[in-house]
């Protein structure tokens, strides 16, 4: 069966308000807290020492975001230093694809208490394995309004890591001297007209090329999965956004809006840094954004502590992946992975407890917002995240230029091994945009839907 995992536009700005009122001007939910004399929230109670022979040890924890590794680990051994428990913190992405790392520990036996799923195929694969637990009685489920709910029980499985967005990041400052209005970058006309203008100050803009892009092995992900989603859901209104998805499970696509996709995909390539394009990783593609190598960047707000680790001071901002004749007007917004605990480990409780005072106490909002730098999905924290891809997320939410998530609806692995190594032909010039949506339009004809 088709799940189509929707969520709506107004919750997710009411929730990133929330989050960012000294941003957005919007109040605050009453912290979770008493204030005190200050006006500052009272710290809430640190989780509870467990009692001594109730089991506590050590968990594990496989997490998909490796850009916030020493973040989580670092609050992992704040959590240790309050509760006894250790949680060892292994990480995966970038350039070492998540989902084949964990199905590989647990082909070898390794059954770790807390992992992460992205959509149907990762729930999917979660329940075919017995490995889902029932969290609706925890704490934090009424604190926020996108947890991950099983669609066959209608029980909260899932802990909402953080909420994420991206758009096609940009250097304010280099934008401006090039005297480029990001707001006219709204439809292919006005991106194809920034493009050739910036390229043609290269030399005076002290630029190698105008976008950092990657699309070769390991990074699939950008291409595969998140290019793919602006052709799914790009212009798309938030609460009905599953024509494109449900086309393609249908083995069908949209031939005229996919035609105009790989053209935008196509520009892209021809304005990038070359070697980047075809052979770079995460780090480089990160890296020839940092020194103001580009001015555009196609990556998501997950990137701000990595900026922040290369000192960037510069101002950012998004523009929309506009590729239509039409004005787009927004980015992508929404909860794209969660945490599940492992019905099949020895440390369900630990486990629990420990998502339990990342959602709840000073230090896991501290960790979540200040140090991993993400936008939190529970409606209790009033910090505001320091990242200027995260402000300029919480921006456009706030305006209510938001478009869905439906690029996990996909088979697993249907982005990254099957469409993704077609972004990488056209990058590498074997094939046209013709040859590319002959390519893309024969892979979802044989696509194998996920079964539920």
């Amino acid at each position: 069966m088709k799940i189509k995992r929707i969520l709506s536009m107004t919750i997710v700005a009411a929730l990133l308000i929330a989050v960012f009122a000294a941003c957005g001007g919007a109040p605050a939910p009453a912290p979770a807290a008493p204030a005190d004399d200050s006006g500052a929230a009272a710290p809430a109670p640190a989780p509870e020492a467990p009692a001594e022979g109730s089991g506590a040890g050590e968990i594990t924890l496989v997490s998909n975001k490796i850009e916030i590794d020493e973040a989580l680990k670092g609050y992992a051994a704040v959590f240790e230093e309050q509760t006894g428990i250790k949680v060892d913190v292994r990480s995966f992405g970038g350039e070492t694809p998540y989902a084949p790392a964990l199905t590989s520990m647990l082909n070898s036996g390794i059954e770790p208490e807390i992992f992460v799923i992205e959509g149907f195929a990762g729930y999917d694969d979660a329940r075919g394995g017995g490995r889902i637990t029932d969290l609706s009685s925890e704490p934090w489920v009424s604190d926020t309004d996108v947890a991950y709910y099983d669609p066959d029980t209608g029980n909260v499985i899932g802990f909402p890591v953080a909420i994420e967005g991206w758009g096609l990041g940009y250097n304010k400052a280099l934008l401006a001297q090039a005297g480029v209005d990001p707001a006219g970058m709204v439809n292919i006309a006005g991106m194809r007209a920034a493009f050739e203008k910036i390229d043609s100050m290269k030399d005076e803009l002290g630029i190698e090329a105008v976008v950092s892009m990657v699309s070769g092995p390991g990074m699939t992900w950008v291409t595969g999965l998140h290019g793919v989603n602006a052709y799914l859901t790009l212009g798309l209104p938030y609460d009905s956004s599953t024509k494109l998805i449900d086309m393609m499970l249908d083995k069908q696509v949209d031939a005229d809006r996919l035609a105009k996709f790989a053209e935008y995909y196509n520009m892209l390539f021809q304005y990038s840094v070359r070697n980047t394009l075809l052979t770079g990783g995460y780090d480089q593609q990160l890296g020839d954004y940092a020194v103001g190598k580009t001015v555009f960047i196609h990556q998501g707000n997950w990137t701000d502590p990595t900026f922040k680790d290369l000192g960037v001071d510069f101002e950012m901002g998004y523009v929309p992946h506009a590729f239509l004749d039409e004005t787009t007007d927004g980015i992508f917004v929404g909860a794209p992975s969660f945490y599940l605990v492992n019905a099949k480990s020895t440390g369900i409780e630990e486990a629990k407890q420990f998502l339990a005072a990342m959602a709840s106490t000073p230090e896991g909002h501290d960790y979540m917002v200040n140090k991993a730098g993400m936008v939190p999905a529970f409606k209790s924290v009033t910090l505001q995240p320091p990242g200027q891809f995260s402000i300029a997320v919480q921006e456009w939410a706030s305006a209510g230029k938001i478009y869905s998530w439906q690029q996990n609806e996909m088979p697993d692995g249907f982005g990254m091994n099957t469409l993704g190594p077609i972004f990488a032909e056209m990058a590498s010039g074997s094939i046209d945009t013709a040859g590319f949506v002959n390519l893309f339009t024969a892979a979802v004809a044989d696509i194998k839907p996920n079964q539920g």
